[in-house]
């Protein structure tokens, strides 16, 4: 990758990009940088202290623990994609990025984005079949069929974006170099480019659109199967307590696709940088804090999981 990215530098005559971020708030930018920074402390805790309960709780050894741990492991990962960058720049008067970073990060965020898709889809798959198919459920997930589902979802969706991403970074960047946009995201670069885009475009929101739905069908077809289980149970305590076991995933699903089928399953013709920019706050920083926080609270067995864990490490929790 390295090294088209460094031929692709010698043939433009643009070397870096700059990020314009934030620059409308440019006298809050102390106080964005306090709040993004609490907010991804906040993420890397939550999503760790996921990982570990399901580690050290053997009640947690299930399938949709097991999935969980992993979501919390590719939240971790896409957030650090994009974050990190963006506290420096909160920061920084110029909000530089080299050509093979700016590629680089575009990459990642693409195939995590992809990966945290896939594993929501598998969620929904287990749910569907623990609810669904509950005598079998031990036969369909299998620990070996999980472990091929988690192989599935870590590298499919980073095999997908290799090609349209050569394609973008082998574009013309004759300048201007200013992304307006806090990372590399594929609207700002083809604003850049001086040549026609339109093959980088469709090849580029084709893929987007194949991942995003086909994972998002996969959700809904999903739940309707669930819904439909759960309508024929007579009591309605009954029905209440079985969707109460999917309950926090429903919603994570929900904000999530929410967000990305709004900026990346549309026609570019609508594209707005500025409003893209912001709904992109929702998917790369809220969403990832949120999905810790909206597991946790609405689930009983990570909580209790959670207590056990600080009292064994605080005595003063006990």
């Amino acid at each position: 990758m390295h090294i088209w990215l460094g031929e692709m530098e010698n043939q433009t005559t643009v070397t870096e990009f700059i990020f314009l971020g934030f620059s409308n708030l440019s006298k809050m930018q102390f106080i964005l940088f306090g709040v993004v920074l609490m907010a991804y402390t906040c993420i890397l805790l939550g999503n760790a202290l996921i990982m570990v309960v399901t580690v050290n709780d053997s009640h947690l050894h299930t399938p949709m623990y097991f999935f969980l741990s992993n979501l919390a492991v590719c939240g971790i990962c896409y957030t650090t994609v994009t974050i990190p960058k963006m506290l420096v720049d909160l920061l920084m008067e110029k909000k530089r990025i080299t050509l093979s970073g700016c590629f680089t990060q575009f990459y990642f965020f693409f195939a995590l984005g992809g990966s945290e898709c896939f594993f929501l889809a598998v969620m929904a798959v287990d749910r569907y079949a623990a609810i669904c198919n509950p005598l079998y459920y031990a036969n369909i997930m299998s620990n070996s069929v999980c472990c091929k589902l988690a192989l599935v979802a870590w590298t499919v969706p980073f095999l997908f974006p290799i090609y349209p991403i050569i394609l973008i970074a082998k574009l013309p960047y004759c300048g201007p170099n200013e992304i307006n946009h806090f990372f590399c995201d594929a609207g700002p670069l083809f604003k850049l480019a001086c040549t026609s885009t339109y093959i980088n475009e469709v090849l580029g929101y084709t893929l987007c659109s194949v991942t995003i739905l086909s994972s998002f069908i996969i959700t809904v077809a999903s739940y309707i199967r669930i819904i439909v289980t759960i309508m024929k149970i007579s009591s309605s305590r009954g029905r209440m307590r079985t969707f109460s076991t999917c309950a926090s995933h429903l919603t994570v699903v929900t904000i999530y696709y929410g967000t990305i089928m709004f900026m990346y399953v549309r026609p570019s013709a609508n594209y707005s940088l500025e409003l893209g920019k912001s709904v992109a706050v929702f998917y790369t920083l809220l969403t990832p804090l949120l999905n810790p926080i909206i597991y946790s609270l609405r689930n009983r067995e990570v909580r209790e999981a959670v207590k056990k864990v600080l009292k064994k490490t605080f005595p003063l929790f006990s």
